[in-house]
């Protein structure tokens, strides 16, 4: 399969494209700087630049057959990166897997009290664009994690995912390895199995 990683120089996307490449797929990395990145990829990967506030020089992506996102909202930042690259895919017309965070939108209590007070003490300005890019993702038919606390750590073989209607909320605030958020996505990517749901994985 033939799939591109938008974010891939950021903390999971690094773990998508490696991930994926160990499976055998074809990668298109999508960075905004190539130069500057620093992408430790395999050289097996189609590195492209990919600024989702430049949409006359986003990358065609007619190549690829699904998009994954781990696009985060970096230090430097302003506000709109997560809105306008969920509206990029939208309108690629790509299926596509997109990250998100539990405690945002529609999980906002799905975390417990605990998480919810959390989230809004050290995410609390971005709760509203992760909604907002959160619903034009799922109306292009995208399938969005909501992903709780992530931290370093292997693969956890108990890794699942759950869809939000279905989730328990938990007593204490949930957390999960990158690189099983990661592994869980791809295998959304291969399998397409919730468009336009939101599911949480967990370990």
């Amino acid at each position: 399969m033939r799939m591109a990683v938008l974010g891939a120089s950021g903390r999971v996307g690094r773990l998508l494209v490696d991930q994926a490449l160990e499976r055998g797929h074809q990668v298109v990395a999508l960075v905004r700087d190539p130069e500057r990145a620093g992408v430790p990829v395999s050289r097996r990967a189609d590195v492209r630049q990919a600024d989702v506030f430049s949409p006359r020089t986003f990358p065609d992506l007619a190549d690829v057959e699904v998009v994954v996102s781990a696009i985060g909202v970096g230090k430097g930042d302003g506000p709109g990166a997560l809105v306008a690259g969920a509206r990029l895919l939208a309108a690629a017309n790509i299926r596509t897997v997109w990250l998100g965070a539990l405690g945002s939108g529609p999980s906002q209590r799905a975390g417990g009290l605990i998480y919810q007070v959390v989230m809004r003490m050290f995410v609390g300005a971005e709760l509203a664009e992760k909604a907002e890019a959160d619903q034009v993702a799922l109306g292009a038919g995208a399938t969005v994690f909501h992903a709780p606390d992530l931290k370093d750590g292997p693969l956890s073989p108990g890794r699942r995912l759950v869809r939000l209607a279905d989730l328990r909320r938990p007593l204490l605030p949930p957390r999960m390895s990158r690189a099983s958020v990661a592994a869980l996505m791809l295998e959304e990517a291969e399998k397409g199995d919730h468009g336009g749901e939101i599911v949480v994985p967990l370990d």
